[in-house]
């Protein structure tokens, strides 16, 4: 019998499943309803078109769910077996405009290998040195997705048209990871959801090891993807609020190219294959859209009216993966 049905298979919905599994909540009374699956690609299905990396740049209001997926991401990992899981770790470079503050580096002394040193990048003012987890999306979804099954999570492909369609026979609590979805799920229909454009050039370049960002006027980065047959690197990007556009542009690569290339040389002048742009191996071009959300992320319990319960788990934009388990346990610790 599902007494639990998780909507959503993107990477918060898949996180919640494995905390539940993880609170020794039964496998079987779980199961996960989805439009879209690990191996769909679709513009409503956000999570594998993620450069997905970690990042100590995010609003302090996320930091809880950031610090609590970072110390156990390691775990995760081990559990979808180490490497080929899809989950990897490399020196990450993080220059933002922030100026010294105490407080604010204290609440992110969690990360290992933390260095602080004055930013060498025009409108930024710190750059932030640590160990950094790095994520090929598609490769660990699918793997996640395949944990649980192994564990006894049922998987049912489903599109819903309402939240209530979820409560199937015996189901007494439903968790609506639904992403982007929300705004048109009946039932939900959260005006707040804002599709937010990215834009990626992904190359082939073995010689890059590590992540360098810039958060200035842009969203500029460079980030390593790990367990990638192709040496993936993932060159960005674009934070674009209310647009809902999968089309990639010429004038974009352009510019995430001129932009990559200023911020971290080397992408150019350790290339094996000469320095000039023309010799980068581009692997190919994505366009996906964030779910991003007015006042931020949506962790709420929600009471019907017959007793059975509707926990909400959505709106993160760009932080699903750093912040994916941290969001589940505290979704998780509402019917607990």
């Amino acid at each position: 019998m599902t007494e639990i049905v998780i909507i959503g298979a993107g990477i918060i919905g898949l996180s919640t499943a494995y905390s539940l599994t993880e609170n020794g909540i039964d496998a079987g009374k779980i199961t996960i309803l989805a439009e879209h699956l690990p191996g769909d690609m679709s513009v409503n299905y956000t999570s594998p078109y993620a450069g997905a990396y970690f990042s100590l740049a995010n609003e302090d209001e996320n930091l809880k769910y950031s610090e609590f997926t970072y110390k156990n991401m390691g775990k995760l990992r081990e559990k979808l077996g180490g490497k080929g899981s899809g989950i990897g770790t490399c020196k990450s470079t993080e220059n933002i405009q922030q100026n010294f503050d105490s407080d604010y580096l204290e609440k992110r002394k969690f990360a290992d290998d933390l260095e602080i040193e004055k930013s060498q990048i025009p409108g930024c003012d710190l750059a932030v040195l640590y160990k950094a987890f790095i994520f090929n999306s598609p490769l660990l979804i699918a793997n996640l997705l395949r944990y649980l099954t192994k564990l006894g999570v049922n998987v049912k492909r489903e599109k819903l048209n309402d939240v209530k369609e979820a409560f199937k026979a015996g189901t007494e609590t439903v968790f609506n990871c639904s992403g982007l979805g929300a705004l048109k799920l009946g039932g939900v229909e959260d005006t707040s959801m804002i599709p937010t454009r990215g834009q990626v050039v992904v190359i082939r370049a073995p010689y890059i090891n590590e992540c360098y960002l810039a958060w200035n006027d842009t969203s500029t980065y460079i980030i390593k993807r790990p367990d990638s047959n192709l040496d993936e690197v993932i060159l960005g990007g674009f934070y674009q609020k209310d647009v809902h556009d999968s089309n990639t542009y010429g004038y974009e690569i352009d510019d995430i190219l001129q932009r990559t290339i200023k911020l971290y040389p080397k992408i150019l002048s350790d290339n094996p294959n000469g320095n000039r742009i023309e010799d980068l191996q581009i692997i190919r071009v994505v366009a996906g859209i964030r779910p991003g959300r007015k006042g931020g992320v949506r962790i709420e319990k929600q009471e019907l009216s017959d007793g059975k319960v509707i926990i909400h788990n959505y709106g993160a934009a760009g932080e699903g993966y750093l912040c994916s388990l941290g969001m589940a346990n505290e979704a998780v610790s509402l019917i607990l």
